[in-house]
């Protein structure tokens, strides 16, 4: 005979490698995000899974951070880094490109005589040039 799962043996989203649990009570599913007030702003703050437990912040699973709920007027800002891209946009890499052109053809000024070097036990003084 099988039984379905409770739902606190449920893992939503990606198990925090830090073994930190849904801070909700009886929730026992594996932390996804974390929660942080600004009460002097009225908002909330829901981000990935911060890297220390603070004492200020709450650990939640994915589910109970789909379902979040704030007081009325209060706003929500949610960071979701998996929206950004890490890798460049094909402006960016042409953009590269081109510099990496315009560098190798740009050609470093010769000097006509090297400067001449004083030198007095173990410090060095090169004269100024113009």
């Amino acid at each position: 005979m099988t039984t379905s799962p409770r739902p606190h043996d449920r893992q939503h989203g990606r198990p925090s490698t830090s073994g930190r649990r849904c801070t909700r009570p009886s929730c026992a599913d594996h932390a996804t995000h974390t929660l942080t007030y600004i009460y002097s702003d009225s908002t909330a703050v829901l981000g990935p899974l911060s890297t220390y437990a603070e004492p200020h912040a709450y650990d939640l699973c994915a589910d109970h951070s789909e379902r979040l709920k704030v007081p009325q007027g209060w706003t929500v800002i949610k960071h979701k880094p998996e929206a950004h891209s890490f890798e460049p946009s094909p402006e960016d890499v042409l953009a590269i490109a081109e510099a990496v052109r315009q560098s190798v053809n740009f050609e470093v000024p010769k000097t006509s005589t090297p400067p001449e070097i004083g030198r007095r036990g173990h410090l060095r003084s090169i004269p100024h040039q113009e």
